[in-house]
Parts: structure tokens; C-alpha cells; sequence
């Protein structure tokens, strides 16, 4: 049995995971001290009536002879595949068939899995910093990376690649940076993959955040960009379904891939649960509109609490406005680890260091607004205090 070595060329810890390790480590030190956590992107705030309804009625149907359901079609059911398309592209113009609509557990699950779809022999263009799991997934089926710097002279957002690349991750709005891109600059993206022959794997979880006019919220709003775009929603950072998991890909036939992915989720996923299914259709419905919208209306207020807070202090701070994510400079010239760890003795405060999305992301961290408001009102003033 030979084990696959390109995981030895990955980082020991999982990001997320030394951030945890550190915060057992201080807080089994310090017990009488409260942790204040404003770094990993879980969302805090409860789900609203109208899903936690749905998904009481799908699992009392299940209780019962009559409408009890087994396995799912592997692609989901066709009503919430439907209603995705009715609901999240028809207003904005976007043209999709219900066959390249699947529903999946959540982002993270098929933002890993679409690298099946492709060669180990493809370059692989992502930006840095990034959301770890892109660069963990090309380096687990050594593929051949380069990074795309995005830093505060470039607007994070970056130069296109001087060499041809043949998959190309990009995330907006972006997480950890929390920017966005126009119109114009997306559509920069969408002709450089129809000019080399490019796939452009776009997540989309973070749109329910947007709120500046002009940011496009679909990358299907760019001409051409069925051609080469495969998109990745999720409904954990907009509904709150960190738990419940669900969320959905859209791989339009005109990228030549629909009919792999559907091969390879019918080999190797057997279906998204139907109670969680029944969750995500009553995302569409008026009362779970109005639900959702008041969650994300508190997320947002939290996102520009902290961003003025900080900036008030003096800190250098980007993202906030599109994005539930505050992109924070580290003071005194200090790496992110080490900010990380005076937030955490002197303040009891919890980020996430900007190094763990890449080297890029040295010298900065992450604040995010899925914090309860009133802790980030607590270790706002608890960082006053410290400067």
C-alpha cells in the first residue's frame, strides 16, 4: 500500500484548529477569564421560525407510512433545484436548466470536490490569502499552484495570471479580505478563461452580505461565463445553516463538465437529507425571507461595529461594508500570530491570524461579525483599553 504524499507537502494543523488548541490551552490556564470570540466565520444567531417549521414537518412526514421518502435523487430534488433557479437567477437575467443545479451539503464539501473533475496535471491559479481549503485541496492531488498576491496596494484585488492557468479559485466577497469586484473587473476574470481555456471555481457565499450598488451578485451576470464558470453557494453564512448543511453548484453544460459531475455525485454522494432540503425551500418563502433578512441586517450592523470601533483605535482595517469579514493590519510592525496572541493574554480576545490564509496574509488578522454583538462591543472596549 502506497499512501498518497503530496498531504505531506500540507500545513501540520489545520488553520482553524491551532486557533482552537491555543484557546483550550489559555483558557485551561486561566479559567476565570472569558473568551470573547470574534474569529471563526460560525454564525450565532438562531434560525428563523418559518425554517425551523419546515424542518419539523419534514420529519414528521418521515414518521408516517404514507409520506415517508428514502435516498433522494443524488442531484437533489427537483422542486428546491427549481426554486433556486426561480428565486436566485431568473431576476437577474440568468438563464439555467434544472439539471445544472445540484444541491450538495454546504460549500466547503464541493469546493474540495470539483478537483476530481480535472487532471493533477492542471495549473492552479488562486488568490492569496485564501480560504485554506482551495490551496489544501490542489496540494492533496498535487497540482501544480500559483498565487495571486492581493494586498493593500493592489486593492486585494489581483493582477491576472502571467501564465496560462488552467483552474482559477476565486471568492468574492472575498473571504478573509472582505472585498469585492465590480462588474468590470470580474468580467477581466471571464475573458481570461475563455481566451486560454480556463474553469473559474467562484464562491459565491458571502453575496447575501453585499450592499455597495454595482457588485455582482452571480458570476452568470458576466457574458460568456457559463462558458467557464462553475458557481458554489452556500446557505450556512445567509441562513444560518452551519448545522442543518446544504447548499448548491451550478456547473452549466456549456463548460463541458455537467455531465461528469452529475457521474461523480451519483458514484459518491448518495443526496442531501429532505429534512434539510424542506430547510433550504423555506428559505423562498415570504416568512423565511423576512427571517433571514433580519438575521443578516444584525450581522452586517455587527460588521460595521467593529470596522468603526477599530478604526477609531487607529487600526488599519479593510472589508466590513460587502462582507461579514473585517480585514484587520496587525500594530507595531507585528506578524499575525503575534497580534493574535496579545489580543488573546491582554484582552481575551479571539481572531483569526491573516499568515493562515497565506503569506500574504502575514501581518494581519481577521475579525468576524458572526460574534454576538455584545461581545464585540465587550472586546472592542476591551482593546481601547490596551492601546
Amino acid at each position: 500500500m502506497n499512501k498518497n504524499t503530496h498531504y505531506q507537502n500540507l500545513q501540520p494543523n489545520y488553520l482553524f484548529k491551532e486557533i482552537t488548541d491555543r484557546a483550550v490551552a489559555y483558557t485551561e490556564a486561566h479559567p476565570e477569564h472569558k473568551l470573547l470570540r470574534m474569529g471563526v466565520g460560525d454564525v450565532t444567531r438562531p434560525l428563523p421560525p418559518a425554517i425551523i417549521q419546515a424542518m419539523q414537518k419534514a420529519v414528521a412526514e418521515l414518521g408516517q407510512a404514507e409520506t415517508f421518502r428514502g435516498y433522494c435523487l443524488e442531484e437533489g430534488y427537483e422542486w428546491l433545484r427549481q426554486a433556486i433557479i426561480d428565486n436566485e437567477y431568473t431576476p437577474k437575467g440568468i438563464d439555467l436548466d434544472i439539471h445544472e443545479v445540484f444541491i450538495g451539503e454546504g460549500a466547503g464539501s464541493d469546493l474540495g470536490n470539483l478537483s476530481e473533475l480535472f487532471s493533477s496535471d492542471n495549473k492552479v491559479a488562486i488568490l492569496e490569502p485564501t480560504y485554506p481549503a482551495y490551496a489544501d485541496a490542489s496540494i492533496m492531488a498535487g497540482r501544480p499552484i500559483t498565487y495571486l498576491p492581493c494586498h493593500a496596494e493592489n486593492g486585494f484585488v489581483p493582477e491576472l495570471p502571467k501564465q496560462k492557468a488552467d483552474i482559477i479559485y476565486l471568492c468574492f466577497p472575498n473571504n478573509p479580505t472582505g472585498t469585492v469586484l465590480t462588474y468590470a473587473q470580474l468580467k477581466e476574470w471571464v475573458d481570461y478563461a475563455r481566451r486560454n481555456g480556463s474553469i473559474i471555481i467562484y464562491d459565491a457565499a458571502y453575496v447575501a452580505y453585499i450592499s455597495q450598488p454595482g457588485i455582482p451578485h452571480s458570476i452568470y451576470e458576466i457574458e460568456g461565463a457559463k462558458e467557464v464558470a462553475i458557481e458554489v453557494k452556500s446557505y450556512s453564512k445567509s441562513a444560518g445553516f452551519t448545522s442543518v448543511r446544504c447548499g448548491y453548484t451550478v456547473v452549466p453544460k456549456e463548460t463541458g463538465l455537467q455531465a461528469m459531475w452529475l457521474r461523480r455525485q451519483c458514484t459518491k454522494y448518495n443526496g442531501t437529507s429532505y429534512i434539510a432540503q424542506r430547510a433550504a425551500l423555506a428559505t423562498y418563502t415570504p416568512e423565511g425571507q423576512a427571517g433571514i433578512h433580519a438575521n443578516l441586517d444584525v450581522y452586517k450592523a455587527t460588521a460595521l461595529l467593529i470596522k468603526n470601533g477599530l478604526q477609531t483605535m487607529g487600526y488599519e482595517v479593510y472589508g466590513g461594508d460587502n462582507a461579514p469579514y473585517i480585514w484587520c493590519r496587525s500594530p507595531h510592525g507585528w506578524d499575525s500570530w503575534s497580534f493574535f496572541d496579545h489580543l488573546l493574554r491582554q484582552c481575551q480576545v479571539l481572531c483569526t491570524p491573516g499568515v493562515g490564509f497565506g503569506p500574504s496574509g502575514e501581518g494581519y488578522v481577521r475579525f468576524s461579525a458572526f460574534s454576538k454583538s455584545e461581545d464585540c462591543i465587550e472586546a472592542l472596549q476591551r482593546m481601547k483599553e490596551q492601546i
